[in-house]
C-alpha cells in the first residue's frame, strides 16, 4: 500500500514539474514572435533623412520659381529635384518590404512627373504637372514617415483657368501661392497670399532613436 502511495506521489510530482517546464517554454516563445512581426513604422537613419531633406529643399526651390513664373528657374529646379530623388538613401530606410517598394515606386512616379513638367510648353500646363508632383511627393512623405521637419500641405482653392483647386508643400505655414503668383494669365490681380493650410505633417522619431 505504501509503495502504491509513493508511486502516486512520484507521478504527481513528475506531472507538476512537466507542466511548469512546458508552461515556461510556451511563455518564452511569445516574446520572440512579437519581435519578428512586420514593422508598422519605418526606421530611418540620419543619412536617409539628410537625403530626403535635400529632396524637399529642391521641391521648395521649384515652388519658389513658380511663384515668380521663372521658366528657366523652374527647369533648373526640376532638374535638381530629379537628381535629388535619385540620391534618396533607400538603403538606409528600414521597413516592411511592401512599404519600401511603395516608397521607391512613388519616387519613380515623381521623376516621371518631372519629365512631364519639363516637356510642357505653357506655364498653365507646367503648374498642372507641379500639382501632380506635389500629390506624389505628399504620398511619399507619408509612406516613409519623414520626421526631419514639419511640412505644410497647402491648398489653393482656385489655381487654373477652369478654377480647379491645387496643392503645394511648404516648410512654413505662411501662404505664398505658387499657382497665383506673378504674371498669372487668369488671376492678373496677383494673389500669392490666397490659399490655406490643408494639413501639417510631422512624424515624431521613436524614443529609441
Amino acid at each position: 500500500m505504501k509503495k502504491a502511495l509513493l508511486l502516486v506521489g512520484v507521478l504527481a510530482l513528475a506531472l507538476g514539474i512537466s507542466y511548469l517546464v512546458l508552461h515556461k517554454s510556451s511563455s518564452g516563445k511569445d516574446k520572440p514572435e512579437q519581435k519578428d512581426e512586420p514593422l508598422a513604422v519605418s526606421s530611418k537613419t540620419s543619412a536617409f533623412n539628410r537625403s530626403f531633406a535635400a529632396v524637399l529643399n529642391s521641391y521648395y526651390q521649384l515652388a519658389d520659381a513658380f511663384t515668380i513664373s521663372d521658366s528657366s528657374g523652374i527647369s533648373a529646379a526640376a532638374g535638381k529635384l530629379n537628381n535629388r530623388i535619385d540620391s534618396i538613401r533607400f538603403d538606409q530606410f528600414k521597413a516592411d518590404t511592401a512599404i519600401i517598394e511603395t516608397a521607391v515606386s512613388l519616387a519613380q512616379s515623381v521623376q516621371g512627373d518631372i519629365k512631364g513638367l519639363t516637356g510642357e510648353k505653357t506655364m498653365e500646363q507646367k503648374k498642372r504637372e507641379f500639382n501632380i508632383i506635389t500629390d506624389e511627393l505628399y504620398s511619399l512623405i507619408r509612406t516613409v514617415r519623414y520626421d526631419g521637419s514639419i511640412i505644410y500641405h497647402m491648398r489653393s482653392p482656385v489655381a487654373f483657368a477652369d478654377s480647379s483647386e491645387a496643392y503645394w508643400l511648404s516648410p512654413s505655414n505662411k501662404i505664398i501661392n505658387p499657382y497665383l503668383g506673378a504674371n498669372n494669365p487668369v488671376y492678373k490681380e496677383n494673389m500669392p497670399e490666397y490659399g490655406e493650410v490643408s494639413d501639417s505633417i510631422h512624424f515624431s522619431a521613436p524614443a529609441s532613436e
